[in-house]
């Protein structure tokens, strides 16, 4: 980054990013909290919302539990650093560059969450929406990525993931994670909660050995618009994180 910039700085430390660094911030603690992080890996990120393709990012090396909003790093769509005094991942980049710019997400969340991940191991890739009631909000918003290439190290692989989501905004991952967008950090992650939420009741019901039994998939798109609605509830959610998580 140029720390000489003034713009740059002026831009990262105005009141709208500094409480958009902040959401970023109190996401990445509550996905720590609640077992959705590994390790140091793994990245969230949201969209400047100034049309300049510029993002917020957590910074390599830092647990998610450990960031506040004076670790986030400010890139640009080539992956240069703006702002903030750490370094960046490359696969972050590369990734969520791509779908920032391609897929026209403003939030856009990767992890590998356990239940989640585990379901794109199997040969169906993914989340059955017609199950749980928490499976049923995605009903129609799931695409499946099931060709894993190995590490996001270029471009051309960040852009592969974001033209394979077809304009879903969840994408399963195939060997891999997936990766959750919203327009807002409060409905992203609310979503991305949820989802792990519902992964696991499938990986927990199939674990039992008795057939699944799963609803018409008219009642799970019911259910998915009643959800969507109205999200004062994934609002609501993320104030209790903000008043709740260290």
């Amino acid at each position: 980054m140029s720390r000489t910039d003034p713009q740059q700085h002026a831009d990262f430390h105005s009141a709208a990013v500094t409480r958009l660094r902040a959401d970023l911030a109190l996401a990445l603690r509550a996905a720590a909290l609640h077992g959705l992080a590994e390790g140091v890996c793994n990245h969230f990120s949201v969209e400047l919302p100034d049309g300049s393709g510029r993002f917020l990012l957590n910074p390599r090396g830092l647990l998610w539990s450990e960031i506040g909003a004076d670790d986030i790093v400010m890139i640009d769509v080539q992956g240069a650093r703006l702002a903030g005094r750490h370094d960046v991942e490359p696969t972050a980049m590369f990734i969520h560059a791509a779908i920032h710019r391609i897929a026209g997400q403003a939030c856009v969340l990767h992890t590998h969450m356990p239940y989640a991940t585990a379901l794109t191991l199997t040969v169906d890739r993914a989340l059955d929406t017609t199950l749980s009631q928490n499976a049923m909000r995605f009903q129609g918003r799931v695409a499946v990525d099931a060709h894993y290439n190995g590490l996001a190290l270029d471009a051309s692989e960040g852009e592969r993931i974001a033209r394979a989501m077809q304009g879903a905004d969840v994408v399963f991952l195939g060997n891999h994670g997936v990766v959750v967008c919203g327009a807002s950090m409060a409905h992203a992650y609310d979503d991305l909660y949820y989802l792990e939420r519902a992964c696991a009741a499938q990986v927990l019901a199939g674990s039992t050995g008795r057939p699944l039994a799963p609803v018409a998939p008219t009642i799970a798109a019911h259910v998915a618009q009643q959800t969507l609605g109205e999200r004062l509830q994934s609002e609501l959610f993320f104030e209790a994180l903000r008043r709740t998580v260290p």
